[in-house]
């Protein structure tokens, strides 16, 4: 008699939803210029990687915008777009990982207080990589890059934003479980401006200092990026080599970029955040509404 196999079947749904949303953000990178003769990766490529994932986990730490350094960059060695996305997830766990394992340690994080918004986060990043087959991302592509303006006017305009710890306008958890339910569907969705959004609004709803705030960030981006990472995982190709070379240079970038902010304080972070948050929307805003 022949044995049954078994399957994950309750799996393949998702993972052909998350396939099929890959490959329509495949499609919107297909247009940028990328070397046609590599068809994979070459050896020759992985120290750049590393010291690409190196330099991107050192800004990222400090104040988000890491992809900015690392997708053009995985496009660059002839990567197909769908696998860039997914590797550069890879490799953007290690370090959103790496910088929340440092200022925890610090005791700017607190997981007994954190954990409702991180439950949040994944549950909502989940939701929002479901959702990249079902919603439209044009809205958002364009959306984005003028909210991201504004958010710099807003850092720009107060000095004094986030420079020391000010009473809670809301409740610690219906809090963290509204952004983290929110924030984590866009980080699965969308992604571009995560980390901006959710510095802005622990110091706008919390009343953090621009530090813890950007500490608590790294908690959250950490989560989806996990959740993500997995569903791509099972629905696409990774370059696991690549990825993880990367993910040792964000790993010790993101080390060194926490040690640094941490000295500096506020006074050093604010001026990063504000010209990676000025880059990001610039990016966003040519490609949403110029190109």
């Amino acid at each position: 008699m022949q044995t049954a196999l078994t399957s994950p079947l309750p799996l393949i749904p998702f993972a052909n939803a998350v396939q099929r949303g890959l490959h329509v953000r495949a499609t919107e990178l297909a247009e940028v210029p990328r070397p046609t003769y590599l068809r994979r990766v070459s050896p020759w490529f992985w120290p750049l990687l590393f010291l690409v994932g190196l330099l991107a986990g050192f800004v990222d730490a400090i104040a988000g915008g890491g992809g900015l350094i690392t997708v053009p960059v995985l496009l660059g060695t002839g990567m197909a777009p769908a696998e860039a996305l997914a590797t550069n997830k890879l490799q953007a766990t290690f370090g959103s990982g790496s910088a929340a394992w440092h200022y925890r340690r610090a005791q700017l994080v607190s997981l007994r207080e954190a954990w409702i918004g991180i439950l949040a986060t994944a549950v909502g990043a989940l939701f929002g990589v479901l959702a990249v087959t079902r919603l439209d991302p044009t809205l958002l592509r364009r959306a984005i890059p003028i909210l991201l303006l504004v958010a710099a006017w807003m850092v720009w305009r107060r000095p004094n934003l986030g420079a020391a710890e000010c009473p809670p306008r809301a409740g610690r958890e219906p809090f963290l479980i509204s952004v983290g339910l929110v924030l984590g569907f866009y980080d699965g969705f969308f992604g571009p401006g995560t980390g901006t959004f959710w510095t802005l609004s622990l110091i706008g709803g919390l009343g953090f200092e621009l530090l813890k705030a950007t500490a608590w960030t790294k908690i959250m981006n950490f989560t989806s990026n996990l959740v993500s990472l997995v569903a791509f995982a099972l629905a696409t190709r990774l370059d696991w080599v690549a990825g993880l070379l990367m993910g040792l240079g964000q790993w010790c970038g993101a080390r060194l970029g926490a040690k640094v902010a941490l000295r500096g304080g506020a006074p050093l972070v604010r001026p990063i955040f504000l010209v990676m948050v000025l880059l990001a929307a610039s990016k966003l805003f040519y490609d949403g509404w110029l190109k």
